[in-house]
């Protein structure tokens, strides 16, 4: 047993050897294909545009929402039922990404002027991602099919496209280069969120390195109104509508105070039962008046100090700056990529050269 074992072991050492030795033999070959995939991987590194990176990061004021969130999944954990009834507060950090991404919130972002950094002139997001961005020449050479196919087609196309965006209540209606423009900055701005600390972090991605930090900015600023507006629109509905009540009952309360002391200037020196009827009647009228408007008064107060209350704080832990390095392409991990996949491939033509030669001659004198 133990001399089959060894004989075995001997047999696949002696193949491992005489696998080695077969690569060797044609080095030729594998270094050709190294040097061919160098070249390819230089063309292919340097013809991809430079894409530049920046992150900013915030934390958001913890919500009482959020803190309780985060005990009923601590409690979930260890099996501790909290008895909690209140509901939580809808709007969660998980949203975030979905938000950022959103057709009307990358809508809100198209007309912002930009500015590159070795350009005099501004453009519109949307003019700079439609007529501004290089790409590589095989996308031209790839594309030009389906354009002439598309132009051929429009000829005969009976109902245009729109010029300009449009919206029809709920319903937004884009053209073809607006859709292509709002797909392509979904795909460049990106949101993490760190369920742990609360950070949210902001990627913008985009072929100008100043450009890349005023979008990532603006989409900071409008992110933050847009949980600002969020998280106050309930209270800032409740001033709104304290206010309209407030100014109705203040309005109410002078009209009474004219007409009691309308009735007292022109019954001075009259002391009848009716008189004094009347007098009764206007008087409680005014103190009620009076009553509803203190009361709406103070009530005032309290949702102004409310909406003050719901207006959440953001830190910004790491601002926007011009990233001064691109971020891709990154050259030597083409490179290497290119010359590894060319070596595993030459080593697998050399491997399997002869079986499949075999075969073919088998096959021909058949």
């Amino acid at each position: 047993m133990e001399d089959k074992i060894q004989n075995t072991t001997g047999e696949d050492e002696i193949d491992l050897i005489e696998l080695l030795k077969k690569i060797l033999q044609d080095w030729k070959l594998i270094l050709k294909a190294c040097g061919i995939a160098v070249l390819i991987a230089l063309v292919v590194a340097f013809s991809l545009p430079k894409e530049y990176r920046t992150e900013v990061q915030l934390a958001p004021e913890a919500t009482d929402a959020s803190l309780k969130g985060g005990l009923i999944e601590l409690a979930a954990i260890v099996d501790i039922n909290l008895n909690t009834s209140t509901t939580a507060d809808a709007f969660s950090l998980g949203l975030y990404p979905d938000i950022v991404k959103s057709t009307p919130f990358i809508l809100e972002l198209l007309p912002v002027r930009v500015k590159a950094i070795k350009e005099n002139t501004e453009w519109s997001l949307y003019e700079y991602m439609n007529e501004h961005q290089k790409s590589v020449w095989w996308n031209s050479v790839i594309r030009a099919p389906f354009t002439l196919l598309g132009w051929i087609r429009g000829l005969f196309s009976e109902q245009p496209e729109p010029n300009e965006s449009n919206q029809k209540g709920d319903i937004v209606i884009l053209n073809r280069d607006q859709q292509d423009v709002i797909r392509a900055l979904q795909e460049r701005i990106s949101v993490a969120v760190d369920k742990k600390t609360y950070v949210i972090t902001i990627a913008v991605q985009m072929q100008d390195p100043l450009i890349s930090a005023q979008i990532t900015q603006m989409v900071l600023e409008k992110l933050q109104n847009y949980i600002i507006t969020y998280r106050t629109q309930k209270a800032k509905q409740d001033l709104e509508f304290t206010e309209k009540v407030y100014n109705e009952s203040k309005d109410k309360y002078f009209e009474r105070q004219r007409e009691y002391a309308s009735f007292e200037d022109s019954n001075r020196h009259i002391n009848t039962a009716l008189y004094r009827t009347e007098q009764e009647k206007l008087k409680n009228e005014m103190t009620l008046a009076y009553n509803v408007y203190n009361s709406l008064a103070q009530k005032l107060e309290q949702d102004r100090l409310r909406v003050q209350e719901q207006t959440p704080i953001f830190a910004i832990i790491e601002p926007a700056k011009v990233p001064l390095i691109p971020s891709s392409p990154r050259k030597i991990f083409i490179l290497i990529g290119f010359v590894f996949l060319a070596g595993v491939l030459a080593v697998g033509y050399i491997l399997f050269k002869e079986p499949f030669s075999n075969i073919y001659y088998e096959v021909k004198k058949k």
